[in-house]
């Protein structure tokens, strides 16, 4: 193979249309645009989502913006971060006690990052896989 053999596929490029230009050509008259109305005229367009004077699709749904409706009520724990709680039992008002959650949390979910030693028991709180092998390695439990 030389650079100077190279093409490309067959039917790979086609020649574009050349509108207008005869009625020979079979894309002559109006010239692939159908016969009158807003979109065979030059310049005629309407802007995207417009819905011919209609209240248009994105006006007539209420607006909520980019804000999460549950941002910052659940809350990620890492498994070291457990023992800073002084409780054997942990949910989630030990965890807003000991400091380790914002008060205004409402879920907890447990993620294996860390290590835990100590014995606890997890009540009420969610808990990835990783995290659950962890803390039953450790000699503790979950009651779901």
């Amino acid at each position: 193979m030389r650079l100077n053999t190279l093409k490309p596929a067959d039917g790979a490029k086609s020649t574009r249309k050349r509108v207008g230009r005869g009625i020979g050509s079979g894309r002559g008259g109006t010239s692939g645009r159908g016969h009158k109305g807003q979109k065979s005229r030059s310049g005629g367009y309407h802007k995207v989502g417009f819905e011919g004077g209609q209240m248009p699709l994105q006006r007539r749904l209420p607006k909520r913006g980019f804000r999460s409706l549950h941002r910052g009520r659940t809350a990620e724990v890492r498994l070291h971060e457990l023992t800073r709680v002084n409780s054997d039992v942990i949910d989630v008002g030990a965890l807003r006690t000991s400091g380790v959650v914002r008060h205004d949390v409402k879920h907890v979910k447990v993620i294996a990052s860390g290590v835990i030693e100590k014995p606890v028991t997890l009540r009420g709180i969610r808990v990835t896989k990783g995290a659950r092998e962890a803390i039953e390695k450790a000699g503790g439990k979950i009651e779901d």
